[in-house]
């Protein structure tokens, strides 16, 4: 068996291979193509086990390794460091380091979901990239109306049909003109693009059996759903509903000194699609769900509404955690309900 250390980078990677006596067979840069690998592992001979440290590039490399009949592992890149910290870092000395961590089965594995799933969360992911950038546009617009000094002409959203009709017969000066023009084409362009989008979601994801639960708690609609459903995908990973919800970052940080414990901010290595979706839907949840309202308006006559929205999305983390093992739909029994 070869154990390959493998240092990524965009372009091509530093591969150091050792056997099972920790003694260097291969070491050199491998461009990250098909063909190249092919030779490598030619070459090699045998069976290959890999490491690859978690980062933007890896999922390619992981689907072309496994192709290629190669174990890959993936790291975990912060549990990863406190095992294996170095003062110098090199691609060799990286890659050399990841060599030994996995023929002494010490690599810290981060769950790699199929790789249908992982291209579903790219789509969901692409589409909150879209929706801030519509956000922004929005933002843009109103400040071009401010300096402006263009007043609301009194609709409730500036940008459905009645502020649309109201924003394509403004004038402003040339150069003003251009930029409004601008913005409001980029605004149409946005709001196509994430039609789109969720169209595609609603085609794949509209059956699902998570989503479909997840549905049937307060404050999440398809888009949210979708967003836990693909970002959790087997729920039996995780082993309580305390775990799942630090890994969802609505825990916090605790320190601990002199018999004294202390709490923190939220913790920052986290999942951040499934922190955002979680407090995106406590928001809704408190308006749509007596049980939630009352839990979110009893934290926030102590703490505030920011402390308060936090608390609630926990709660509806433990929620998903409970209808996803035992599969079955939200049900709310009143204001003490618990799910």
């Amino acid at each position: 068996m070869i154990h390959l250390g493998i240092n990524l980078h965009k372009k091509y990677s530093y591969v150091t291979g050792i056997d099972g006596a920790g003694q260097v067979q291969f070491e050199a840069k491998v461009a990250n193509h098909q063909d190249t690998w092919s030779q490598v592992l030619e070459g090699l001979g045998g069976d290959c086990q890999a490491v690859i440290e978690a980062g933007y590039h890896w999922g390619s490399l992981y689907d072309l390794l496994e192709g290629l009949g190669v174990d890959v592992q993936v790291a975990h890149p912060t549990r990863l460091r406190a095992i294996a910290e170095s003062q110098i870092k090199t691609d060799q000395r990286d890659s050399r380091t990841l060599a030994q961590l996995i023929r002494a089965n010490l690599i810290p594995q981060i769950y790699i979901p199929p790789k249908d799933i992982r291209e579903l969360k790219n789509v969901l992911r692409h589409r909150m990239f879209l929706v801030k950038l519509r956000t922004m546009t929005k933002n843009r617009i109103h400040q071009i109306l401010d300096r402006n000094h263009i007043e609301n002409p009194g609709v409730t959203d500036l940008f459905g049909k009645a502020g649309r009709r109201y924003l394509n017969q403004v004038k402003l000066g040339e150069t003003e003109q251009v930029l409004l023009e601008g913005h409001l084409g980029l605004l149409d362009h946005l709001l196509k693009a994430i039609s789109e989008v969720e169209k595609q979601v609603k085609t794949h994801l509209e059956d699902d059996w998570r989503a479909k639960l997840i549905r049937s708690i307060p404050g999440f609609g398809l888009t949210l759903a979708t967003v836990v459903a693909l970002e959790v995908d087997a729920i039996e990973r995780f082993r309580d509903n305390g775990r799942f919800a630090a890994y969802a970052g609505l825990v916090p940080r605790i320190y601990a000194s002199g018999g004294q414990s202390y709490r923190g901010r939220l913790v920052s290595s986290a999942n951040h699609y499934l922190k955002w979706a979680f407090i995106e839907a406590a928001w809704k949840a408190q308006i749509a769900s007596p049980y939630c309202r009352a839990l979110f308006q009893k934290i926030r006559k102590r703490k505030g509404a920011n402390v308060a929205v936090v608390a609630l999305a926990r709660r509806l983390s433990e929620i998903v955690f409970k209808i996803l093992k035992e599969k079955r739909e939200y049900r709310e029994l009143g204001v003490l309900s618990h799910g």
